[in-house]
């Protein structure tokens, strides 16, 4: 400012340009502006970090084409948790860290706490620096911190984990396309065309298929087929790119050997705009062909399912699962209204009633169950049920409703249904376990949440499920495995009150006293306003249950 004041302020409002469009384009909202500060929020912390890292790029591109002394450069923090929304503004401790961390990042760089590391870690081609456990202003617990950067620094490598188990057949995972037409509101598009593909694939009974939630994390191309494989457990990848013309659409797919990166097959497809919603059932097919022959089965795959909506209500239905997995206030009004708009169109569709009823479970989940919605979600699962008896995910909406009511023997029978048809559906292996858990059936119960870990091993949900895990360990008395799920539930979100309240009980049962106390001090910071009704809502048939999870919490006073 010193020096030329007009000057810094154009530059800084080109450089503040910069960053909300590098927000935008990864789907985040930039909001609180204030001096040279910028605030945004994103719905995963996946897209945080490549936003950071797009804009970051781009501001040291403009820089260096100005002296050093007119140079203007920025520091991220970014941060995982909880938030209080008034307005358009958020607040919170979890806000205040990102902003804290951020003094500790490098000019250009970025610093990311442990949060935010742990749902990152394997999903991109970044070196990650420990800074170790920080004492932030104002923050009454300390943070551990980390620094991110761009593979060819000089920061130490955090090497993937695999979640692959060498006994089980061999798991393919879909990656979200790459949307070449430019715009990202043909992001969607792409991503449509490569969930339908999964839908296929999900069929095929012999081949295990991971979840969507997990293998959409990998956008970052940059990873490499063997690390991306390995750390989603799949032995298979199929990734694709769209383009379009004002008349037709490019496709081009490929499948991949992920151990060894060979290149199994790829074909390109060109078809007419009106025919998008078609292509899975051909490119589907040719899938399963080749993975057939590469894995030597010969068992006939499953007939894929042809989506008989009209182009207009398919493309309503990709958008708004494409909102849906922002997970922003925003999104999810944006989510409803297109779906609403497509079931005026097409009131019997199955998939605008699926992905309706997911809207409404959404919401009665985040209100414990409040009010109408599990009626609703109830209502639209059985007339999707009418529409198409061989879809997967109504089967399981009924049996999540019948878990919220407190009736685990009937969501058995649901959730039964719906791994008949879609034996890779991670979401349904979890709440099976989750109903055996209710009826005092932990031993059964584990390994349906082991199998749900394995199908979705980077489930932007996966914390309830390793909090479930935990539960059924405690039943168990197995207190080190316990303990350690609990542990990972926590690595994924440090305020989810079921799994510290688990760890608790398991360090006590395991006569680590004092480390269970410090646990309990821990918990109440987190949750000033915990009362023990919150525990016993949940709908065990035996009440003895119950009563033994809060026995085992008590014992650390």
């Amino acid at each position: 400012m010193g020096i030329d004041d007009e000057f810094a302020v154009a530059a800084f409002e080109e450089r503040r340009s910069i960053i909300a469009d590098s927000c935008d384009a990864a789907g985040g909202r930039t909001f609180g502006a204030a001096g040279d500060s910028i605030m945004a929020e994103f719905g995963t912390p996946i897209d945080a970090l490549r936003a950071a890292f797009d804009f970051q790029q781009r501001i040291v591109t403009l820089n260096n084409r100005v002296s050093d002394e007119m140079r203007m450069q920025f520091r991220v923090g970014i941060n995982t948790g909880n938030v209080i929304v008034r307005g358009s503004s958020l607040y919170g401790d979890d806000v205040n860290i990102a902003a804290r961390i951020q003094e500790l990042a490098p000019y250009d760089g970025l610093a990311i706490s442990e949060t935010t590391w742990n749902h990152v870690r394997d999903k991109v081609a970044a070196r990650f620096t420990d800074l170790g456990e920080q004492m932030l202003k104002n923050i009454a617990l300390p943070v551990r911190v980390f620094v991110a950067s761009r593979e060819g620094g000089d920061n130490a490598r955090v090497k993937p984990q695999s979640t692959a188990n060498p006994s089980a057949p061999p798991a393919i995972a879909v990656l979200p396309f790459q949307n070449e037409v430019g715009p990202q509101e043909f992001d969607y598009v792409a991503d449509g065309v490569a969930e339908d593909i999964i839908q296929g694939l999900c069929s095929t009974r012999w081949l295990p298929v991971i979840a969507k939630e997990s293998s959409f994390q990998f956008r970052d191309k940059a990873l490499g087929a063997r690390r991306t494989g390995s750390a989603l457990g799949a032995r298979y990848l199929v990734e694709g790119n769209i383009s379009r013309t004002s008349r037709q659409f490019d496709l081009t797919i490929t499948l991949t050997d992920a151990v060894n990166e060979r290149l199994i097959w790829s074909r390109g497809f060109r078809r007419p705009i009106s025919e998008l919603s078609l292509v899975n059932d051909e490119v589907g097919g040719m899938i399963v062909t080749m993975l057939e022959k590469e894995v030597e089965r010969a068992e006939q795959a499953r007939t894929f399912q042809v989506p008989w909506e009209s182009l207009e209500t398919w493309q309503l239905v990709r958008r708004g699962r494409w909102h849906m997995q922002r997970r922003t206030r925003e999104d999810t009004a944006l989510a409803f209204d297109c779906l609403e708009e497509a079931r005026k169109k097409e009131p019997n569709s199955s998939a605008v009633l699926n992905e309706l009823a997911w809207w409404y479970f959404w919401r009665g989940w985040l209100h414990s169950g409040a009010g109408d919605d599990m009626d609703k979600v109830a209502d639209l699962s059985r007339k999707a049920l009418l529409m198409d008896s061989q879809n997967a995910r109504p089967h399981a909406h009924l049996g999540i409703v019948a878990i919220m009511r407190g009736q685990p023997k009937l969501a058995i029978e649901h959730l039964f249904e719906a791994l008949q048809i879609n034996p890779s559906f991670a979401f349904a292996h979890s709440a099976m376990g989750s109903a055996h858990l209710l009826l005092g059936e932990a031993a059964t119960a584990v390994p349906m949440f082991k199998t749900a870990r394995r199908l979705s091993p980077f489930d932007i949900y996966g914390f309830h499920n390793l909090g479930e895990l935990a539960a059924a360990y405690c039943f168990n008395r197995q207190w080190g495995e316990a303990i350690n799920a609990a542990e990972g539930s926590l690595s994924l979100s440090p305020q989810y009150f079921y799994a510290r309240f688990l760890k608790i009980g398991a360090l006590a049962r395991s006569n680590r006293i004092e480390e269970a106390r410090r646990e309990r001090e821990l918990f109440h910071t987190y949750h000033p306003d915990f009362s023990l009704e919150r525990v016993e809502w949940i709908p065990f048939v035996e009440r003895s249950a119950t009563a033994f999870l809060i026995d085992n919490f008590n014992l650390a006073e």
